[in-house]
């Protein structure tokens, strides 16, 4: 596991994040029942662009998105007077070769394990609480999240100023973890065929 220790959302933090894809973008590869995405090729061009161009892709951010980068660290607060300390860090690749990575919002100090934090709407935080399971349009970012670190296990945190916070601890699927793995790993091979391509 090889730890990359830009702030995130910094210029320096990005220029990792270009044309790399991240745990966030894995259900753009592979859907949580190990089948192929839909979105794979739209994902493939748009991981090429980034190359091709050596620049990130411009990406929407909407009101309730900004809120929620707003309160990620009031969260982790939260999260870390129940559960001890956590270590922010930038990025976390696998290896040396950086193919893909994974963004954390945190690496426990005292556990092998990981954070995701999730500051959704009042609508989506009282559905998270009521359903009291690991969301299904995450379930992909956080098992890839355990394949890029080789971590034990995750923790998913849903938070909102005034309700109890959801903090679910995931295992390791290993079957899912493999899938992932093959077919990351056949998209970058996908991905540098096309550029060299691209740019010939």
């Amino acid at each position: 596991m090889l730890i990359i220790d830009e702030e995130q959302g910094t210029e320096a933090w990005q220029s990792f994040r270009i044309g790399n894809p991240g745990a966030s973008g894995m259900s753009n590869i592979i859907t949580s029942q190990g089948k192929p995405s839909a979105s794979r090729r739209k994902y493939l061009y748009k991981m090429a662009g980034e190359i091709l161009t050596n620049a990130k892709a411009e990406s929407y951010q909407s009101a309730a998105m900004s809120r929620g980068i707003e309160l990620e660290p009031e969260a982790r607060e939260a999260f870390e007077f129940a559960y001890g300390p956590v270590d922010q860090c930038g990025l976390v690749f696998p290896d040396h070769t950086s193919k893909y990575h994974c963004s954390p919002d945190g690496l426990l100090r005292n556990e092998r394990a990981g954070l995701e934090i999730k500051c959704p709407t009042l609508q989506v935080a009282v559905e998270y609480l009521d359903k009291g399971k690991l969301p299904t349009e995450y379930k992909i970012q956080v098992q890839g999240s355990l394949m890029v670190t080789g971590l034990d296990y995750w923790y998913f945190m849903s938070y909102y100023p005034g309700l109890k916070p959801l903090i679910l601890k995931i295992e390791r699927e290993e079957k899912l973890i493999r899938q992932i793995r093959d077919a990351v790993e056949a998209f970058c091979l996908d991905l540098e065929s096309l550029v060299v391509r691209l740019k010939e």
